[in-house]
């Protein structure tokens, strides 16, 4: 189903004709109600006026997460107080959040985007949607809400944890739709098992599913042990939230809702735009959010962009799922890593669960080690230890194939890594510790 068939159909050329005139309101909106961006401009010797199409994208400064450290709580806000009715924020890295805010409009604007994704995803009026990410200052929980609401469908506001009631009530209440983090998802899926409950004899035929990369593996390994359709989704706070892009039916990429989101690639170390089809960094400059004009916003997630019309009728570009972040990329001796990387060899084998977390050191010298610690199921870790080794040392080959580097691997008994209710912590990177006298604990 496509929701707002005369945005999302638009012809290339009207679709960009739109963003041009948008982009130049946003640009004037930023300068007149941000100072940092009005410092920035002035720095450049640049004026609003002298954006006057999309090729002058290039000439924007560009706008990082430090930036909303910098400016804490309401410093890059270009609207008076009294216009923001809702505030959210995401967990920083120094203590202090992330804040983000809202006007009425841009409240309006979140439900639309999120209705359309959940419509592109197959949701009508006629599901019930249960919600299983976090509500509060997160903004996953109400976003999916309201756009579920505005969709027509019923919500169910469970929020993340308490999996046994979330089982419970997918059964009771006949839910056809669960919205979650991907490793949630599975974390049901292993509870329901132990209670003998099978999640495939239920009412559920699609799961929404963001907040953290996730591998093609992973999809199948939802779909098999839940029943469902896995459908991918992104967002982030300083954006929106839930509602930038999402998958349709033919899972061929993530529909970006462009007339609201202008997305280009760059290189992330050059800077420089790169043409469609080019892997880089996504940048993102919202053109319609009145209380956070952002101008090309570095997100830090890795995809490409493909601009050509999808089978299903939609002519908005679609992103690659996001293989990774620049802040999560792992250089281990020389070797860009990818948690995803490791993830998509490890479920490619029968008997690994979808559960493990990723080890770097330096214990001999100046040399990264490079350590994966894996779940297997208990059929496999009950058996003997020349199975286990045999298995072991086809995992290591695999990452070695993969990667072009070598990775001890390490066998554990299944539920002895840490599960998570929302985003999965995969990397344990003791390098930034080390010789400190300080080692973070392992992950048992």
């Amino acid at each position: 189903m496509i929701w707002n068939r005369e945005r999302e159909t638009m012809p290339r050329s009207e679709l960009e004709a739109l963003q041009g005139e948008l982009l130049v309101r946003q640009v004037r909106r930023a300068y007149e109600g941000v100072p940092l961006y009005r410092q920035r401009f002035r720095d450049r010797g640049l004026r609003p006026e002298h954006i006057k199409s999309l090729a002058d994208l290039r000439l924007l400064p560009f706008t990082r997460k430090a930036d909303f450290r910098d400016n804490y709580p309401f410093g890059l806000l270009a609207v008076p107080r009294q216009e923001i009715v809702r505030i959210h924020a995401s967990s920083g890295t120094t203590g202090k959040p992330t804040v983000v805010a809202y006007t009425r409009g841009d409240m309006e604007v979140w439900k639309e985007v999120c209705a359309r994704n959940l419509a592109a995803a197959g949701v009508t009026d006629e599901d019930t949607v249960q919600i299983s990410m976090g509500y509060g200052l997160f903004t996953g929980g109400l976003g999916w809400h309201y756009g579920a609401e505005h969709l027509g469908a019923t919500v169910v506001p469970v929020s993340a944890g308490n999996t046994k009631r979330q089982i419970m009530l997918i059964q009771d209440f006949d839910v056809t739709v669960f919205v979650c983090t991907p490793s949630y998802a599975i974390y049901i899926a292993e509870q329901a098992e132990e209670m003998g409950v099978d999640l495939r004899q239920t009412k559920l035929r699609i799961g929404i599913h963001g907040a953290e990369p996730w591998t093609e593996s992973m999809r199948r390994e939802i779909q098999t042990r839940l029943g469902i359709d896995p459908y991918d989704t992104y967002g982030l706070s300083e954006i929106i939230g839930p509602g930038v892009s999402g998958e349709c039916a033919y899972h061929s990429g993530l529909h970006i809702n462009e007339d609201h989101f202008l997305v280009e690639i760059i290189d992330p170390q050059t800077e420089e735009p790169l043409p469609y089809g080019e892997k880089g960094e996504l940048v993102i400059t919202p053109l319609t959010k009145e209380a956070l004009p952002l101008l090309r916003y570095r997100t830090g997630d890795i995809t490409r962009l493909n601009p050509e019309p999808c089978p299903c009728g939609r002519t908005l570009a679609r992103m690659e799922k996001v293989s990774g972040r620049t802040d999560d990329m792992l250089i281990v001796r020389g070797v860009n890593v990818f948690p995803s990387q490791i993830e998509s060899v490890l479920l490619q084998v029968e008997g690994v669960q979808p559960h493990y977390v990723i080890l770097v050191d330096r214990t001999h010298g100046a040399m990264d080690d490079l350590e994966v610690w894996v779940e297997v199921s208990e059929a496999i870790f009950a058996d003997d230890i020349g199975h286990l080794r045999g298995l072991q040392s086809q995992i290591e080959t695999e990452i070695r194939e993969t990667l072009g580097i070598h990775a001890r691997v390490k066998l554990v008994e299944p539920h002895s890594i840490e599960r998570s209710m929302g985003k999965a912590k995969r990397v344990i990177d003791k390098r930034d510790v080390y010789g400190t006298g300080e080692r973070p604990a392992s992950p048992e």
